[in-house]
């Protein structure tokens, strides 16, 4: 019995991780549909995105009765969290989902990275070249081109994308990550709205709009994070970060299968890029951090 312990852990390891990998990269496809096909507009998506996630994170909290820590969400992380909200919806106005999820992606590490370099991290030269390949990805999937995503979708994304990535380092110190999250996506309420009551010349919705914009909000993000969180115990930083490069990917598919999104040579050249740079990098950090 007790030999079967490893191998149940680490099934369950891998069962979690694929499925908070499917339900972040589900953002962008329930996204990208519902604002691609004009069912809702992108002030509505995100608010009702943002109100559909705080309610649920707020009752698995209420329902897990663990005793209460002191709470680390503050009005930074969920001004970063309301950044990244609304301009990754307005940005899939005219993005495909495979795009959106790479820039996004980018943009995230890139920050990171920076952020460590500034913090006086030494990169090796192989990590520089990878970081340098990873840059080059993402300024070739944007470079003036019969199939360059369009300049103000792609600019909106990297927004996103930066503010999601100071959105996650001002969340490394957590005690209760879960209950952080719940906060600041409470805090976002009020702010969302406002974003809605200013574009509300553009407002427009449908039922199959609305379905999505909850969607994403309850299951896509809310029950998303509480499975990477059970999950991101067992795996060490540089392995979270490594299976995130899954995500542009599975994004990419379901924009071709779900979407009927075209595959493009740009997108695939850029992605294997951005995702083969990032990887060089997370190796090579996680070299040095074993030696």
């Amino acid at each position: 019995m007790m030999s079967d312990h490893p191998s149940h852990s680490t099934a369950r390891t891998v069962l979690l991780t694929a499925t908070a990998m499917l339900a972040f990269a589900a953002n962008s496809l329930l996204c990208r549909q519902a604002l691609g096909q004009g069912l809702i507009d992108a002030a509505t998506f995100a608010s009702l995105r943002v109100i559909a996630g705080a309610a649920t994170l707020i009752l698995i909290v209420m329902v897990r009765r663990r005793s209460r820590q002191p709470s680390t969400a503050n009005w930074r992380s969920a001004a970063m969290l309301f950044t990244y909200m609304v301009f990754f919806s307005f940005a899939y106005l005219s993005l495909g989902a495979g795009t959106g999820a790479l820039i996004l992606f980018g943009a995230v590490q890139l920050t990171m990275f920076v952020v460590a370099l500034r913090g006086g991290e030494h990169f090796a030269k192989l990590s520089w070249a990878g970081l340098a390949l990873a840059v080059f990805g993402l300024v070739y999937l944007v470079s003036p081109g019969v199939t360059a995503p369009d300049p103000t979708g792609a600019i909106l994304m990297a927004i996103a994308g930066v503010a999601w990535g100071a959105y996650s380092l001002l969340g490394r110190g957590a005690t209760d990550p879960l209950e952080a999250t719940a906060r600041n996506f409470t805090y976002c309420v009020p702010l969302v709205l406002v974003v809605s009551l200013v574009f509300w010349q553009d407002f427009s919705s449908s039922p199959t709009g609305l379905i999505l914009a909850v969607a994403s909000g309850a299951l896509a993000s809310g029950c998303g994070y509480v499975v990477w969180y059970a999950v991101l115990p067992a795996l060490s930083a540089t392995r979270a970060a490594t299976v995130q490069l899954s995500v542009p990917a599975i994004a990419s598919f379901g924009g071709v299968v779900l979407l009927s999104e075209d595959l493009t040579l740009r997108l695939v050249l850029a992605s294997a890029a951005t995702l083969g740079g990032v990887a060089i990098v997370l190796a090579q950090r996680a070299t040095r951090a074993a030696e």
